[in-house]
């Protein structure tokens, strides 16, 4: 072999080698970055559209089956909060609707109509805020629910036309057919990292955010 050659041929080896293990070092860490939704039955917990609060970098998928006419829910929300501030940028929360009440579909439908004008999370605080006024069991009154979104300065002609979206529709009936598949049969139904909660309780739920946490940012 000529001996001009070798120096070359040493030199291609060494960077086609280091090409191979600086790919090797990327796809390992994109694939940490994104263990969760790396895996093939992710999509189940996280669609595209859901909605998401917090750092949406986080590692660790806090997925919460809800419904804004469920008490329970309502109650729980300040909480889930809390839980995110304690784990702050480390947790993201994803919210999927479960409209088993009679009257959360419209409240549901309002909700990403106000997501089309930027304020989902203000009016989903408001609508818990004022769900006994509006989704009373006993009274309900879901026609209030736009007297109080009004507070938010929407569009409200806007929001109207835009709740009877075919793509909201679709969105509802996916959430429905994911938690059909799940077996979700309660609301607040909790995952993590697509882990169900299976003792409800804040303190449970914190133990296994804690543990998510801990095994994703070791």
């Amino acid at each position: 072999m000529n001996k001009k050659l070798i120096p070359i041929i040493v030199g291609l080896v060494i960077i086609v080698g280091g090409y191979f293990v600086a790919k090797n070092i990327y796809q390992t860490n994109t694939k940490e970055e994104l263990s969760f939704l790396a895996r093939t039955n992710s999509q189940i917990f996280v669609r595209d559209y859901s909605p998401r609060y917090g750092n949406h970098e986080a590692k660790v998928y806090l997925i919460e089956y809800l419904d804004p006419e469920c008490e329970s829910c309502r109650k729980f929300y300040p909480q889930v909060k809390s839980l995110l501030e304690m784990f702050k940028g480390k947790v993201q929360l994803v919210v999927r609707y479960a409209p088993f009440h009679q009257n959360s579909q419209i409240a549901i439908r309002a909700l990403e109509a106000a997501r089309m004008q930027g304020k989902y999370w203000e009016a989903l605080e408001l609508l818990f805020e004022k769900q006994p006024e509006w989704g009373n069991h006993h009274n309900p009154r879901p026609e209030l629910i736009f007297d109080f979104l009004q507070s938010l300065n929407l569009n409200m002609e806007r929001l109207k036309k835009d709740m009877e979206s075919p793509l909201i529709t679709k969105m509802i009936e996916q959430d429905y057919e994911d938690l059909r598949i799940l077996n979700v049969r309660g609301t607040p139904s909790f995952y993590v990292n697509g882990r169900p909660l299976l003792n409800f309780g804040i303190g449970p739920l914190t133990e296994l955010v804690k543990e998510e946490v801990e095994k994703a940012y070791k």
